[in-house]
């Protein structure tokens, strides 16, 4: 009998990234730009992405592509859900790499855009272009409505660790991905660390990103679907992050020592 569990344990590791794959990737099917609130648009079929392995790119000629509204069960068409986000409005202009990351870095702390979608497009170049182990998209609007998709708005969240500029070009954010992704019924996601680092072009624009974990694929797919094995054959969660304040008059994004001292008696 342990011999058959295992045997089924194992078989179940070996199906869960080919269902987690036919279940995520639509998370970045193309969507059409310039969305207004209260009509209907219809999807491109020229891909934007390009996803980096084989299965995955097998898999996506199998995936819908969402419109830009939803309709609703009595018929009406739902407002669009970042339909605030101007993805047209005007660029940041170029500063040094280490205002622009206290910028990014206050902006990400308060409104978590590795998981809302909710983006300040002023940030971004026009070419901004996103990869991470599985896929690759150009676009800041597909990205930002492509995590809004995959992620459980109620539960999950990108709680931003800090944000150093490693070099001339580049800053890396330090951040751990806690909550659900929105594959079959729900899955939990094991808190992890997650490392974003952006490039910036010679406009001071965010052009592109990259995402690493301090986890393996395979580690994060087995604790999804086996909790149980957490902390056991798995790695343990990441631990809570501390929360951090911001000044009020400090405009690069940091708090001083006398922010932090009034902090303690709110």
């Amino acid at each position: 009998k342990e011999i058959t569990k295992n045997r089924m344990l194992t078989m179940m590791a070996k199906l869960l990234p080919v269902y987690l794959l036919f279940s995520s990737v639509g998370a970045f099917q193309p969507h059409v730009s310039h969305h207004r609130v209260g009509t209907r648009l219809h999807d491109k079929d020229s891909p934007v992405e390009e996803y980096r392995n084989a299965v995955t790119n097998v898999l996506s000629n199998f995936m819908n592509n969402d419109s830009a509204m939803r309709v609703g069960d009595d018929g009406e068409t739902a407002a669009d859900p970042l339909g605030s986000i101007d993805f047209d409005t005007p660029k940041l202009a170029k500063m040094p790499i280490d205002k622009l990351a206290a910028k990014v870095d206050r902006e990400l702390y308060e409104k978590e855009w590795f998981v809302t979608g909710n983006v300040n497009p002023s940030f971004f170049s026009s070419d901004f272009e996103f990869q991470d182990p599985d896929v690759k998209l150009k676009g800041i609007e597909e990205y930002a409505r492509g995590v809004f998709k995959l992620f459980d708005q109620e539960t999950s969240r990108a709680e931003i660790i800090s944000t150093d500029v490693v070099s001339p070009d580049t800053m890396t954010v330090t951040w751990r991905l806690s909550g659900k992704v929105n594959i079959g019924p729900g899955l939990n996601i094991k808190p992890y660390i997650c490392y974003s680092d952006l490039k910036i072009d010679d406009m001071g624009l965010i052009c592109f990103q990259e995402d690493r974990f301090d986890i393996p694929g395979w580690d994060i797919l087995l604790s999804a679907l086996f909790p149980f094995l957490i902390g056991k054959v798995t790695a343990s969660p990441a631990p809570a992050v501390e929360p951090r304040v911001f000044g009020a008059s400090t405009s690069e994004g940091f708090a001083s020592p006398f922010d932090k001292l009034f902090a303690m008696f709110k």
